[in-house]
């Protein structure tokens, strides 16, 4: 029973993915549904496995297996445009479908269950920014987290200004925003991991997908806390996050507590077991 019970966590990712495929299958009436949700559920649930059973890379196998398949398949093969502005081009057409399903699933009302998990074990961006070598920051953080806003409402005016000059043809234009800024978010990325030596700066200060995930991440349910009476306050769990998250504060307000990505590096390298 308590075998069974340490691989509950990937057992239940599994089953909200399933229920989340199983559903849009049968109210969208498309096969495909099926498959993405069950794919990635699958895909997920065996990083957590992995993780479980201290596997090294198995949150990276996790990115691989979900990025790649969003960057490659669904967006370079099926010409269907994952990013923001993919997103805002559905939403403004009233479809739902692609996108705004993802974003509604990933990045809108899942946080509430698996906060930034997405940016841990999904983001095709991350995916390349965590194989640069600085995978712990090197340098405070700065307070730089407001060009996101920028960038998100530069996405909104870009797809509008579409719309309101009745560009013909946006879907193919969409198909390019996504090549194009694919390219453009590999290029600042890298270039901010070696300027501030940290593979996350581009998280932090620039993605415009984190205005949607920090808010509904604060409620997450699932989220790392801290056994307070095994902490020992060697600040180690501080020293290797990536997101310079507090660990060892349990309220939601703690320093940094909606960046968290659900990495597991602070409980891989605490002494004790505290978290």
């Amino acid at each position: 029973m308590k075998e069974l019970k340490k691989y509950l966590p990937p057992i239940i990712m599994l089953l909200v993915f399933e229920t989340v495929a199983v559903t849009l299958w049968l109210t969208k009436h498309n096969l495909f549904y099926l498959f993405n949700f069950t794919y990635i559920g699958l895909s997920v649930s065996v990083g957590v496995f992995l993780f479980i059973k201290k596997y090294k890379y198995a949150r990276r196998i996790t990115q691989l297996l979900v990025g790649l398949y969003m960057l490659v398949y669904l967006g370079i093969i099926s010409n269907e445009n994952m990013q923001i502005e993919g997103f805002w081009y559905y939403l403004f057409t009233g479809v739902f479908e692609a996108a705004t399903i993802h974003y509604a699933v990933a990045k809108i009302f899942g946080p509430i269950l698996f906060g930034r998990g997405w940016c841990g074990y999904a983001c095709w961006t991350a995916m390349v920014l965590d194989f640069l070598p600085y995978k712990v920051p090197e340098k405070p953080r700065k307070k730089l987290g407001w060009i996101r806003y920028l960038t998100f409402t530069a996405s909104v005016v870009f797809v509008g200004a579409l719309f309101l000059a009745k560009v013909g043809n946006i879907e193919r234009i969409m198909f390019w925003a996504f090549i194009i800024g694919n390219i453009l978010y590999y290029a600042v990325g890298i270039m901010l991991a070696f300027a501030f030596k940290d593979n996350r700066a581009f998280c932090k200060y620039i993605c415009p997908i984190t205005v949607f995930l920090k808010p509904m991440s604060y409620f997450a349910l699932i989220r790392i806390k801290c056994d307070k009476e095994k902490c020992i306050s060697c600040g180690k769990c501080k020293r290797v996050c990536p997101m310079n998250v507090d660990m060892t504060d349990n309220s939601r307000k703690r320093e940094n507590g909606t960046e968290c990505i659900l990495c597991m590096e602070c409980v891989k390298n605490c002494p004790k077991d505290a978290l």
